[in-house]
């Protein structure tokens, strides 16, 4: 028997209406509006071309919101959808319920079929848009603006895919009448002319999430810095594998630092930055002088200094962080007290922090738990990477446990986990591990470890309903376990 539910009158006489095109076509005058998201999914998904162009022409709301359905593999489909609008904007008179402004292609958890009419209607041009790009709806209404693709873009080395090539081409024969707006950008090339031929179709000002790799040639960083000033509602930078041309001299790269800082200074809306393999060694200071109050700052597999830390901790940019990671380079030789200052500068805002493979080491451990004690508002901690012992394990334990927010900790096995001279091989024992298990969980008295107020060091029993639970989850491929703090329900 079949179970399957069966399609609705509203969907039956849809199919039916699409059934015969031309009639189709002719009912869209006088169609519901709220059944023009319904029918267009319908004629979307059965390729009904010429129909789709009859919709884009008549479409009532501000918005057209395909998401995820471009990824159809019948790129004949787009196409109908680009023709339509080719046909909307050689009009000089619209019909008079046309409100179509935007093309939204960005892959959004929310689109056409997803949506539904209350809220297709209730997205107007401005909200698609940067706050700091729109002004309302009303002003928007009236003013004449130009039409707009909204798409997220990759550019990368070789073959681009078919889809984003095609619309590139199409905005690019239109651009008097078209503006392409991408709020995330991925580069992935070091080829400066493709980024060049698609910086200049976007709107740069549009972007607010860049991610940048493999820019390794000084003159392709000196090429693409001015454009990545222009970003100027860019909310999240992210850079990785970006090194130095070491042939050039050291005059230039000392040039390309400061350059590369002083277009960093210019995007006064930066919120997070996160660098990965990116060359900064002795260059920190003057790539970060100028940056304005950052919420969120990753630095991993960065050749960091003991006085980039100094720096870190007395900037500008750092005094109000509520997310840090420092994350691959060496600390084990490092003094403890610019890492005391960074972390006491963030101590009253910082709400997730990650010291991962860093070496720290039992005593710099030691030094900096009395300020981390005073990150009041750390909700995740992480910490594995480091070689510590057992007794530096449970000292920070029993600090983490007393900071009432924290919800999550990672940290690594402490060196009894291994067979002596093993731990940079990263081959945990086994036996070894499980009676660091054990000893955490038994808490000796010599530890100064104490069950968190309101956790459970043990299997919750009945009577503990309302307790947290203490979880430790060996994890051997990533050389760490875990510490959840999960609430039960009462």
């Amino acid at each position: 028997m079949d179970l399957s539910t069966p399609p609705s009158l509203q969907r039956l006489a849809m199919q039916s209406l699409l059934s015969n095109q031309s009639l189709a076509i002719s009912a869209l005058e006088d169609l519901p509006v709220l059944l023009f998201p319904s029918l267009f999914l319908e004629a979307y998904a059965t390729g009904l071309t010429e129909v789709l162009k009859a919709m884009v022409q008549a479409w009532p709301f501000y918005c057209l919101r395909l998401g995820n359905l471009i990824k159809s593999p019948d790129l004949n489909t787009f196409k109908a959808v680009l023709r339509g609008l080719d046909l909307l904007l050689a009009k000089k008179e619209r019909c008079s319920h046309c409100k179509l402004q935007v093309l939204d292609l960005r892959s959004e958890p929310q689109d056409i079929r997803t949506l539904g009419y209350p809220s297709m209607d209730g997205i107007s041009y401005p909200t698609i848009l940067t706050d700091s790009l729109t002004t309302g709806r009303h002003s928007w209404m009236m003013k004449k603006h130009p039409f707009i693709i909204a798409f997220d873009l990759t550019v990368k080395e070789g073959p681009q895919e078919i889809l984003q090539t095609y619309l590139l081409q199409w905005v690019r024969d239109r651009k008097e009448q078209v503006q392409f707006y991408s709020r995330r950008l991925k580069i992935q090339s070091d080829c400066i002319s493709n980024i060049q031929k698609v910086f200049h179709l976007i709107r740069l000002d549009s972007i607010q999430d860049l991610m940048v790799s493999e820019l390794g040639f000084y003159g392709t960083i000196c090429k693409f810095t001015p454009l990545m000033g222009l970003m100027k509602n860019l909310h999240v930078l992210h850079i990785s594998n970006m090194s130095i041309d070491f042939s050039t001299s050291s005059h230039k790269n000392s040039c390309y630092s400061s350059k590369f800082g002083a277009y960093l200074g210019q995007l006064q809306h930066l919120q997070e930055l996160h660098f990965q393999r990116v060359f900064l060694y002795r260059k920190l200071p003057t790539i970060f002088r100028r940056l304005k109050t950052l919420k969120t700052l990753s630095l991993s597999s960065c050749v960091l200094e003991e006085e980039d830390l100094k720096f870190l901790s007395q900037a500008t940019c750092t005094k109000q962080l509520k997310h840090l990671r420092l994350s691959s380079f060496f600390m084990g030789s490092f003094r403890t007290k610019p890492l005391q200052a960074l972390l006491e500068q963030v101590a009253g805002t910082l709400q997730t922090l990650a010291l991962e493979d860093c070496h720290i080491t039992d005593a710099q451990l030691l030094a900096i738990l009395p300020i981390l004690s005073q990150c009041s508002q750390l909700s995740f901690f992480s910490f594995f990477g480091n070689r510590i012992s057992m007794a530096s394990l449970q000292m920070l334990l029993s600090h983490t446990a007393q900071m009432s927010h924290l919800k999550r900790g990672i940290y690594p096995a402490p060196l009894e986990s291994y067979h002596p001279g093993d731990w940079f091989l990263g081959n945990i024992n086994p036996e070894r591990f499980a009676r660091v298990l054990t000893g955490l969980t038994q808490s000796p008295p010599r530890s100064g470890w104490k069950p968190p107020v309101g956790v459970a060091h043990e299997a919750p029993t009945s009577t503990a309903t309302k307790a947290g639970v203490l979880m430790l989850e060996p994890e051997p491929e990533l050389l760490e376990f875990k510490l959840l703090l999960k609430s039960k329900p009462p």
